[in-house]
C-alpha cells in the first residue's frame, strides 16, 4: 500500500509538471493553433480584429501613411483574379500589393490580405529587378521608366524602359499570370562604343520580421531551395550577425510567412549566386545575381526570371513545380518528416471537404476512414488484450513470489509470455500507429491556407484555432480573459469526457495504482490538448466514439474480457 502511495504521488507529480510545463514545450516544438478569430462576450459571437494586419504605428523606416507614398509616384495597376495592387515607376518596384481572395478576419467588410507595400510605408515589403553596376551605369534605384501600358493583368504585360549616358538601353517587360506568378523579362541593348559587362539581378526586401511564430516542427522566415535542397535558414536574427550565401545552378529564395510567400526563382538552368542579409533599421533582404557577362557594341542580352508573391496554396505550388519546372517550390510548406504521410491526408482530406462542403465535416469522415482501415489491428489488438487478461492471475502469482527478486521474475514473466504466446506490446499499436497519422493532421492545420478560417458548427468559426467558448468565464458573460492553461473550451471539455468513457469500457488493471492513473489521464490530457485546434479536437473526439463503438463490437467477440479473470 504504501509503494502504491508513492507511486501515485509520483504519477500527480508528472501530471503537474506535463499540465503546467507543456505550454513552454508546445511553445518551442508545437507551435499554439491560429490566434482565434472570434470571441464571446455577453453570450454573443464577435470577430477579433487582426492587429497585426495593418498597423497604426509607424514601424522602423516608416515615416509616412501608405496612401502618401502611394501617391508620391507615376504607378501601373496590378489587376488579377487573385492580386491587385500596382508597380512603383519610380525604380520599377513590384512594391503595393494585396490577395483579394483572403481577408485578414471573417468579418464581411475584413481588408484584404496586404503582402507587399512601398518603402517608406508601414510594413515595407517590396521586390525589384536590376543590373549590377560593374561598369554597366544601369539605371539608378530611384530612376523613372517609361511604360507602355497602364494597367497590369493576365495576358497584358507591360514594358518598362529606361536609358543611360553612355548608349545603354535597359527594359524590363512584366507579365503575371492568374495566380500568383509574376514573370519578369529583363533585356541590355549596348548602343556604345564599348563592350559592357551585365549581371541581372533580383531582390526582395522587408521591414521586420514576420508576425506569425517560427518553432522547431514550422519555420517562419528566409528560405532558399538550393544545391538540390530545401532549407528552412537562416532565421531572421541570424542575419543581423552575418549575411548569408551560396551559389547554385536551379532553386530559388526568398522569405516565407505561414500561409504567404514571396519568392525569386532565376532561371532554372542557371547558375547563380544568392545571399540573405539583414540590414540598417530592421530590414532583410534576399537577393541573386548572375555573373556579368560582356555585351558587345550593338549586341542584346535577354534573361527571364520569375516572382512568386501570393498565398502557399498546395495545389498551386505544385502545378508551378510541375509545369513550369520550379524546382521544389511545393517546399515553402514546412511540411517536415512526416511528408509521405501529411500530403496524403490533405489530399483525402481536401477531397472530402469539395465533396461536403464543410472541413469539421470532412475530418469527422476522415477519421471514420483511418478508423476503418485500422479496424483489422484493432482485432488483433483485442484478441491480445484477451490473452492478457487470461494470464493476470498467474502474473499476479509470479509478482507475489518473486517481489523480492525482481530480476527473477521478469525473467519468470518473459517465461510465461513465451510458453503462452502473448505478445505485450500487441495492443500498442493501433496507438503508436495513430501518433504520425495525429501529427500530420496537426500540421495540415497548421500550414495549409486551405484550412484558415474553415467553420464548422455553432460559436466555432475557425477549425485552426481553439476554441473560444469557455464555461471558466461562464460563456463570456463574465468581463474577463482567462489564461490559456484555464481556457478550457467546450470541445475539449467533450474529448475529456470522450476519453473517460473510453478508458472505462478498457479493462480494469489489476494494480490499484494503474487505475488511479487511467482515472485522472483524460483530464490532464484535456488541458493538454485545449490550446489545440479545434480541429484535431474534433479529430480526437470522433476517434474516441468509434473507438467506444469498435469496443462494444470486439467485446461480443470476445467475452471473456468482460468477466473477471479467474484466480
Amino acid at each position: 500500500m504504501n509503494q502504491d502511495r508513492q507511486n501515485f504521488v509520483l504519477f500527480a507529480v508528472i501530471a503537474a509538471l506535463i499540465l503546467f510545463g507543456w505550454p513552454l514545450i508546445q511553445g518551442k516544438f508545437f507551435p499554439t493553433a491560429n490566434p482565434p478569430v472570434t470571441k464571446i462576450e455577453a453570450g454573443q459571437t464577435k470577430v477579433v480584429a487582426n492587429k497585426a494586419a495593418d498597423p497604426t504605428a509607424d514601424t522602423a523606416g516608416a515615416i509616412r501613411s501608405r496612401a502618401v507614398v502611394l501617391a508620391e509616384s507615376p504607378r501601373i495597376a496590378i489587376d488579377t483574379p487573385t492580386l491587385k495592387g500596382s508597380i512603383n515607376l519610380k525604380g520599377a518596384r513590384i512594391d503595393d500589393l494585396v490577395l483579394v481572395q483572403y481577408n485578414e478576419t471573417i468579418a464581411k467588410n475584413s481588408a484584404p490580405i496586404r503582402l507587399l507595400s512601398p518603402g517608406g510605408a508601414p510594413g515595407a515589403y517590396f521586390a525589384g529587378f536590376g543590373w549590377r553596376d560593374d561598369g554597366l551605369k544601369p539605371p539608378a534605384a530611384d530612376a523613372l521608366w517609361a511604360a507602355t501600358g497602364t494597367t497590369l493583368a493576365p495576358g497584358r504585360p507591360v514594358t518598362l524602359d529606361a536609358a543611360n549616358a553612355t548608349g545603354q538601353r535597359f527594359r524590363i517587360v512584366l507579365a503575371v499570370d492568374d495566380s500568383y506568378m509574376f514573370t519578369v523579362t529583363q533585356t541590355v541593348l549596348n548602343g556604345g562604343t564599348a563592350p559592357v559587362p551585365v549581371a541581372p539581378f533580383g531582390f526582395v526586401n522587408r521591414t521586420g520580421i514576420s508576425k506569425d511564430p517560427s518553432s522547431m516542427t514550422i519555420h517562419v522566415g528566409p528560405m532558399s531551395v538550393d544545391n538540390g535542397g530545401a532549407h528552412y535558414r537562416p532565421n531572421f536574427k541570424d542575419l543581423l550577425e552575418a549575411p548569408s550565401r551560396f551559389t547554385t545552378t536551379g532553386g530559388w529564395l526568398g522569405f516565407t510567412d505561414k500561409y504567404w510567400l514571396t519568392a525569386l526563382i532565376p532561371d532554372q538552368r542557371a547558375t547563380f549566386d544568392g545571399q540573405f542579409r539583414g540590414g540598417a533599421r530592421d530590414s532583410y533582404q534576399a537577393d541573386y545575381a548572375f555573373q556579368p557577362k560582356l555585351l558587345a557594341p550593338g549586341a542584346t542580352i535577354t534573361q527571364t526570371s520569375r516572382f512568386f508573391a501570393g498565398a502557399k496554396e498546395v495545389r498551386t505550388l505544385q502545378r508551378y513545380q510541375d509545369q513550369q519546372g520550379v524546382e521544389k517550390l511545393d517546399k515553402a510548406i514546412d511540411w517536415g518528416w512526416f511528408e509521405i504521410v501529411e500530403k496524403p491526408i490533405f489530399t483525402y482530406l481536401h477531397w472530402l471537404f469539395r465533396m461536403v462542403g464543410n472541413f469539421g465535416v470532412a475530418i469527422i469522415l476522415l477519421t471514420v476512414t483511418i478508423r476503418g482501415l485500422m479496424f483489422p489491428i484493432a482485432q488483433r489488438q483485442f484478441a491480445s488484450m484477451a490473452k492478457m487478461r487470461a494470464i493476470q492471475p498467474k502474473m499476479k502469482a509470479l509478482q507475489d513470489r518473486y517481489k523480492d527478486d525482481k530480476p527473477r521474475m521478469q525473467q519468470e514473466v518473459m517465461a510465461l509470455y513465451k510458453s503462452e504466446k502473448v505478445n505485450p506490446v500487441a495492443g500498442c499499436l493501433p496507438t503508436l500507429l495513430q501518433i504520425p497519422i495525429f501529427y500530420a493532421l496537426y500540421k495540415v492545420l497548421m500550414l495549409t491556407i486551405e484550412m484558415r478560417h474553415q467553420p464548422f458548427v455553432a460559436w466555432i468559426k475557425d477549425l485552426s484555432a481553439p476554441d473560444p467558448l469557455t464555461p471558466v468565464n461562464l460563456f463570456g458573460l463574465l468581463a474577463f480573459t482567462p489564461p490559456a492553461f484555464l481556457a478550457i473550451g467546450i470541445v475539449p471539455i467533450i474529448l475529456g469526457i470522450s476519453m473517460y468513457f473510453q478508458f472505462k469500457l478498457n479493462p480494469a488493471p489489476m494494480d490499484d495504482t494503474q487505475k488511479q492513473v487511467f482515472a485522472l489521464l483524460p483530464w490532464v490530457l484535456m488541458f493538454v490538448m485545449a490550446p489545440f485546434a479545434v480541429g484535431l479536437q474534433v479529430y480526437w473526439i470522433t476517434s474516441n466514439c468509434l473507438a467506444i463503438v469498435q469496443q462494444k463490437l470486439l467485446y461480443g467477440r470476445h467475452p471473456d474480457l468482460k468477466t473477471a479473470p479467474a484466480k
